[in-house]
């Protein structure tokens, strides 16, 4: 098969759409799940081979995981990606990360640090900047929501315990977690990091609302800061 031919021009078994349609779609390579949702590719270029360039790209080699790297510009600048298809791959990758998190939910157990890190693993690991989230637990230690309090570098002068503890006042909520990523992927805690820790937890401490635990999420790892003593 030469390089450059359609998909109409593959043979009827290799095409990605009945393939699945035959074999059923968990016998696809990632590629080819991907070419089917593409749908075409370019002059010069089927959905295949589109699909490959997307998967492997220059800036990052992760396989599948991948997708989540790609922003609307990026994948608009690739030759046989309109802004249609674009968003298309933007919300699958928004899907995966949504199916990821609603299969963790069924065993959540906000007590057990790495059930909540798995939980929000997917959909942080993923990111460029430092996004530090509260989640606010009821009196069984049911999740009832969480905020987004900071977004870039987690500086302690910037996240108010006042502002913490006030909307965990108006969702009622009698305990807490923080939980930030690192986009290095190493979830080694900084100095600021600890600093946030302690303040939260001494306003906690006064208010009446627990701080359970304050979690950092890598690539593919996490810190409980519980668990590491700073809490003692």
């Amino acid at each position: 098969m030469s390089e450059n031919n359609t998909i109409k021009e593959m043979c009827r078994e290799e095409r990605p759409y009945e393939k699945c349609e035959q074999y059923g779609a968990e016998n696809l390579t990632d590629a080819e799940l991907l070419a089917v949702l593409l749908r075409t590719g370019t002059k010069g270029e089927n959905s295949l081979q589109l699909a490959q360039k997307i998967l492997h790209p220059d800036f990052i080699q992760d396989g599948i995981l991948s997708i989540h790297q790609w922003s609307l510009e990026q994948l608009i600048g690739l030759k046989g990606i309109g802004k249609v298809k674009a968003v298309q791959i933007l919300c699958l990758s928004e899907l995966a990360k949504r199916l990821s998190k609603a299969e963790a939910r069924k065993r959540l157990d906000f007590s057990a640090p790495e059930t909540i890190a798995r939980y929000y693993m997917e959909d942080m690991r993923h990111r460029n900047r430092e996004i530090m989230k509260l989640l606010f637990l009821n009196t069984k230690s049911r999740f009832l929501g969480e905020n987004d309090i900071s977004v870039g570098t987690v500086n302690s002068t910037l996240v108010s315990p006042r502002e913490i503890f006030m909307e965990a006042l108006r969702k009622n909520a009698v305990s807490v977690i923080l939980l930030h990523n690192h986009p290095s992927g190493d979830p080694t805690p900084s100095k600021d990091d600890v600093l946030v820790t302690k303040r939260v937890h001494e306003a906690g401490e006064i208010i009446g609302i627990d701080l359970l635990d304050h979690i950092i999420i890598g690539d593919n790892c996490f810190i409980s800061l519980r668990e590491k003593g700073f809490f003692d």
